[in-house]
């Protein structure tokens, strides 16, 4: 087979295709996530500050991937949260007692995952932070 033919195969892949389409799946959810959650927003604007400040400071190697693990963690459970919430509204649109639980625990989850994240942004900034006061 030619390089001709393998060119002519590529296109025709339907395993590049889905794969393609699956990303552009993703790309539309997340898209979605930021466009209609404001907490996804307040998220996002969170992780644009927080990573000025790790240019600002200029910290290490370990301290990034800290950070990075603790911004997709925080979207992440709220893109989860936010997916539960909105499939409790399609097959519950009723107040319903276990409905309200799932959505409460969800919720729950991005707090826990928030607090974390904060708890880690404490110990990667304040002494950076004070440091940074003394000087003064």
């Amino acid at each position: 087979m030619g390089f001709k033919e393998s060119i002519n195969l590529a296109r025709i892949n339907p395993m590049s295709n889905r794969l393609i389409k699956s990303f552009g799946y993703a790309i539309e959810g997340i898209a979605t996530l930021f466009k209609e959650t404001p907490n996804a927003r307040i998220h996002l604007s969170t992780a644009f500050f927080v990573v000025i400040l790790g240019i600002y400071f200029e910290i290490s190697s370990l301290e990034w991937i800290g950070l990075v693990l603790c911004i997709g963690f925080v979207i992440c459970a709220e893109g989860f949260n936010t997916a539960i919430e909105t499939t409790i509204d399609l097959v519950s649109p009723e107040i319903h007692p276990l409905a309200k639980k799932t959505k409460d625990m969800a919720a729950g989850a991005v707090l826990i995952s928030a607090v974390s994240a904060l708890i880690i942004g404490i110990i990667i900034f304040l002494p950076k932070i004070f440091s940074l006061l003394s000087a003064l």
